[in-house]
């Protein structure tokens, strides 16, 4: 290796972090996913202050041995900085790798075991007819599975008249919530596939009903019913309902996801491959899955970089085991920055068959889009009596 660089860009406003490794070979270089939008310049110094000096002048052959020394030098691990900041490494050595070989990384993985990616979509709504039409309007366009919110689910409440904010009322998410898969089932029937993310905001005993209550509805899965600090009640969770389980973007550590694994207590590991330190572990845990009949629905949301949509892909193709695949499209503008990204088609997402990932980057345009350091909003909600919920 000559050169490791952290390249931080937001041409959508989202804040992405991709890792360019550099070797001795004029024009071979690769790139690998280290986006963790809320702390870019935390997993951007760890990359050029801690890793850069520990692999310049060494090889890019041996991808196992260098993921387990980044891995272990820091003695800390399994944390979503250092992990972020190693899969940009991994996954960058992983598009060399591809290069080298001219081949698309899914063949260094065993080639494909599908012809196809199927994708869902996320469609929201202010109004019941709202979220319909949207669906008719994914179908149209060939998509076969989406996940569905309506509004906002936070409340409105008043003091002394006036409007005093809003709170997270888990009782009427979940009322809210079933009415919208009653109407939508009903408008658009049982043939299209419907996802849920409840995104841990609910206590167990609370996320074990509302999974018993979605039963008629037949979802493709329920994503995040409880947060990993709770994942004791996913065993709980599974004897007492049949809708499929889905969690998994939080994980950092195997042992997050070992026991609810080879317990069989969920359907669908849905974790975040950078999050997790790149390619490598996360291809790992794809076989410790399949073992024991848990698909891939790997996390795709939109702060992830095309280079890593581009890895979940070349994942996708290679895993016997996989689900389906989270995509929220990439930004007109995103693109242009890195050419050769996915694309979705007829409901699934297409590669353009180059080596490595078939992603590139165009480091100048790239600059015109610098990231923004601000306070994260999102996961600041609280019910009403003040309290913070997680996320």
């Amino acid at each position: 290796m000559r050169d490791v660089r952290a390249i931080c860009t937001a041409p959508a406003g989202t804040n992405l972090v991709v890792v360019k490794v550099e070797t001795d070979e004029p024009e071979l270089y690769g790139l690998g996913c280290a986006t963790f939008t809320y702390r870019h310049l935390a997993v951007s110094c760890v990359v050029e202050e801690y890793l850069k000096p520990l692999l310049v002048g060494r090889g890019v052959a041996d991808i196992e041995d260098l993921w387990h020394l980044m891995n272990c030098n820091a003695y800390w691990r399994n944390g979503p900085i250092g992990n972020n900041a190693i899969s940009g490494v991994d996954m960058a050595l992983w598009d060399i790798k591809g290069k080298l070989a001219k081949m698309p990384v899914y063949s260094l993985l065993g080639g494909k075991a599908r012809q196809a990616v199927m994708a869902y979509v996320h469609v929201y709504g202010e109004t019941l007819p709202e979220i319909v039409d949207n669906i008719l309007q994914g179908l149209a366009e060939g998509i076969r599975c989406f996940r569905i919110h309506w509004g906002n689910t936070s409340k409105l409440y008043e003091s002394a008249g006036k409007l005093a904010g809003v709170y997270f009322d888990p009782d009427f998410y979940m009322r809210q919530t079933l009415e919208l898969f009653s109407y939508v089932r009903d408008k658009v029937g049982y043939e299209v596939k419907l996802c849920h993310d409840v995104h841990e905001r609910l206590a167990p005993i609370e996320a074990i009903r509302f999974a018993k209550e979605l039963e008629p509805f037949r979802l493709f899965f329920l994503e995040d019913a409880l947060s990993p600090e709770q994942s004791e009640w996913y065993g709980v969770m599974r004897q007492q309902t049949t809708t499929p389980i889905a969690i998994g973007e939080l994980f950092n550590n195997p042992k997050e996801w070992t026991q609810l694994i080879t317990s069989r207590s969920i359907d669908f590991i849905r974790a975040h491959p950078s999050q997790l330190g790149g390619v490598t572990p996360t291809r790992k845990l794809a076989i410790l899955a399949e073992q024991f009949g848990v698909r891939t629905a790997w996390h795709g949301p939109e702060d992830i970089s095309p280079v890593g949509h581009a890895a979940n892909i070349h994942l996708d193709l290679a895993s016997h085991n996989f689900g389906i695949q989270e995509w929220r499209g990439i930004d007109a503008a995103v693109a242009e920055v890195f050419p050769g990204s996915p694309t979705l088609r007829d409901g699934c997402l297409q590669l353009n068959e180059q080596p490595g990932w078939g992603v590139d980057i165009d480091e100048r345009h790239a600059k015109k889009f610098p990231c923004t350091h601000s306070t994260t909003l999102w996961t600041q909600k609280r019910i009403l009596d003040g309290t913070l919920i997680y996320p």
